[in-house]
């Protein structure tokens, strides 16, 4: 009787194990981020393609960087087109104003000599800045990462 005891004292110890580990990975899942939207309604085309503008503009700090030409390859004149989320900001003349002097100063970059570009790219960085201190504050913290 001695050894079946420390059999079965054996057994439910390797079964509180197994239960342990089982639920162990049953709460890994939960740590793998999860990717949150934060407009329930959806994205307009505007919010999306300054997205992309964003991350078009941190290639381009990396390439200023390294004393590369900037290379733009998105259609930057859709910020006069693209539906917004708020379309009565971007008919504005404020708004038209703001993103006529973003495209010239991305023809700018684009133009600029190798000794000129960290300026060029500063100068980008402000007039995304400008803008949405003026009409949209929320994505400020983001833009201040291009700096």
């Amino acid at each position: 009787m001695n050894i079946s005891f420390k059999i079965l004292v054996g057994l439910l110890i390797l079964f509180s194990l197994a239960v342990a580990c089982a639920n162990e990975k049953e709460e890994a899942p939960s740590q793998i981020p999860v990717k949150w939207y934060p407009n329930p309604n959806g994205d307009s085309e505007l919010a999306l393609l300054m997205r992309d503008m964003y991350e078009e503009a941190l290639y381009v700090k990396q390439q200023v960087e390294l004393g590369k030409p900037a290379n733009i390859k998105l259609d930057h004149e859709k910020i006069l087109t693209a539906h917004a989320t708020e379309p009565e900001k971007a008919a504005s003349d404020e708004y038209k104003a703001f993103a006529g002097v973003y495209l010239q100063t991305i023809n700018s970059l684009k133009k600029a000599n190798a000794e000129d570009l960290p300026d060029m790219y500063a100068n980008l960085v402000a007039s995304c800045s400008t803008c949405h201190e003026a009409l949209c504050p929320g994505p400020l913290a983001k833009i201040a990462k291009l700096k």
